[in-house]
């Protein structure tokens, strides 16, 4: 889905958020070019042992030069960072002008918060129904670690930066897990799903997937 909507071939990339360095390896193989960011120190000393630049720091203040990179990756990152407006514009100040920004992040209208909840003064790990359809001061009273993005809040988000809408649309897991236990489960769940991304109902992913191109500053 990334190399549909960019070509890192020769490209500056950043993975902001990059984890354990899984994608920051990967765009290793298009582009020597590659850093990453991630705020946990044990994550990012095992990124640092795929790909050297890996740095340490926040989302809200990343530490690049405005325009250092044509492509800036960041995948399951801004629903958890304090400030994501902040982060937003911290991503789209350090691409150059007609350069690209792939994101994903959680969508409010999947079935299912799989991050987990609070509930009783106790985290419940797992995929809770419905807790995304409740209204948001309830579903924050649950799940204050996390937010779920709307169409309509992701615009907000962005509203006012110099960035164009190149594509956006709503995707289904890969239910790794569950291939790992049940292959054929899995496989018939995304033949059925993966399907689904082609029709309306693709409103109801797992992830919004958004890429952006940034506009003259």
């Amino acid at each position: 889905m990334i190399r549909r909507w960019t070509n890192p071939a020769g490209c500056r990339v950043l993975d902001v958020g990059c984890g354990v360095g899984t994608y920051t390896a990967a765009f290793r193989q298009e582009t020597p070019h590659v850093f990453g960011v991630e705020v946990e120190p044990e994550r990012a000393r095992e990124a640092r042992g795929r790909a050297a630049g890996v740095v340490q720091a926040v989302g809200e203040r990343l530490p690049f030069a405005d325009g250092s990179f044509d492509l800036i990756l960041s995948h399951e990152v801004l629903e958890h960072v304090t400030d994501d407006r902040a982060c937003a514009e911290e991503m789209v100040r350090m691409v150059r002008p007609g350069g690209r920004i792939v994101l994903f992040v959680p969508n409010r209208l999947y079935p299912f918060e799989t991050h987990g909840i609070f509930w009783r003064g106790r985290y419940r790990f797992g995929n809770i129904p419905l807790v995304n359809y409740l209204p948001d001061c309830l579903r924050d009273r649950l799940a204050p670690h996390v937010r779920a993005y709307t169409g309509r809040s992701l615009r907000r988000l962005f509203a006012g930066l110099p960035v164009r809408w190149v594509h956006h649309t709503c995707i289904f897991p890969g239910y790794d897990k569950l291939a790992a236990r049940r292959p054929p489960l899995a496989r018939l769940f995304r033949t059925l799903t993966y399907t689904l991304e082609h029709t309306p109902l693709c409103a109801l992913g797992l992830s919004h997937l958004l890429v952006l191109e940034i506009n003259d500053k």
